[in-house]
């Protein structure tokens, strides 16, 4: 299966919303329980949104980002179902806590009749602790991919990013490297409030995608495109990287794990590494 090129975002209680989501052509949509939803409307959205999950919605994947600490488990116990991906863990801070969450997820899934390890996670690094704590994290139970949260992380390092954040790179990087480290997805790249600049958008894009994120969390229907178009190879990288596995196949075949591509440089398996991924984000 593809991996997910596009996470909107939508407000648990926002219920025209939500009856829309699906539709808005999204791969993933994180439905939000956390900053979307007032504390005194916390305990209406969770029923609202587990209301709405139990009516099964399709096509896209579904994750419902929980609150944390005790809320959170609440929110957890109320949405687990069939129609649920996984759980985006906001203020995600340590391995402790994710695999506090999995032991309830065990539970749940039992008591909605779900297969043992139905219910994903993707932790929210939103501090500079948590980015410490990057690699810890990613190798918790369930964990499927990472996600940085750079409002929340920006504030609580003091510092003032620029139009393409760079002043981050560090952090992008870590979480990055920690994915890699623990064999999980590429992480998901950050949220951009960027909804009318959409050149300003893409040019974001294109460098988190250089840093190795796969996939945007989009704030507005309007980002969409764009991160499709970003995660999604071109036919021309496509065909390069099904020629480039070909010729390597080819290699292996006559006893050598080396090969020239077509225009005569080397080939190892690192570069073939990059070639499957490619071919893999095309799905």
């Amino acid at each position: 299966m593809m991996t997910a090129r596009s996470y909107l975002y939508v407000p648990g209680n926002a219920p025209a919303k939500l009856a829309k989501a699906c539709d808005r052509g999204a791969d993933a949509l994180i439905v939000d329980l956390e900053d979307a939803v007032p504390h005194s409307g916390k305990t209406a959205a969770r029923a609202a949104v587990a209301d709405w999950l139990a009516q099964g919605p399709s096509g896209p994947e579904i994750w419902v980002r929980v609150n944390p600490g005790p809320a959170g488990h609440a929110d957890a116990r109320a949405v687990v179902g069939p129609a649920l991906t996984g759980l985006s863990v906001a203020k995600a801070e340590s391995a402790a806590e994710i695999e506090a969450l999995a032991a309830l997820l065990d539970d749940a899934e039992a008591a909605a009749g779900l297969a043992p390890g139905s219910v994903a996670v993707m932790p929210l690094l939103e501090s500079g602790s948590a980015v410490f704590e990057a690699r810890a994290i990613a190798r918790a139970p369930r964990v499927a991919r990472l996600q940085l949260g750079e409002a929340d992380l920006a504030a609580d390092l003091g510092l003032t990013p620029g139009p393409e954040g760079m002043e981050l790179l560090w952090a992008r990087s870590q979480v990055v490297a920690a994915s890699a480290a623990a064999a999980i997805a590429p992480p998901v790249a950050p949220v951009s409030v960027e909804v009318r600049d959409l050149a300003a958008f893409r040019q974001s894009t294109e460098v988190l995608a250089r840093l190795g994120f796969v996939g945007r969390a989009c704030v507005h229907p309007a980002q969409l495109p764009v991160a499709h178009e970003v995660f999604t190879p071109s036919e021309e990288a496509l065909d390069a990287a099904r020629s480039l596995l070909a010729r390597y196949e080819q290699a292996l075949a006559t006893g050598t794990a080396v090969c020239l591509d077509e225009a005569g440089r080397l080939v190892d398996e690192a570069v073939v590494r990059s070639a499957r991924r490619v071919v893999g984000m095309a799905g």
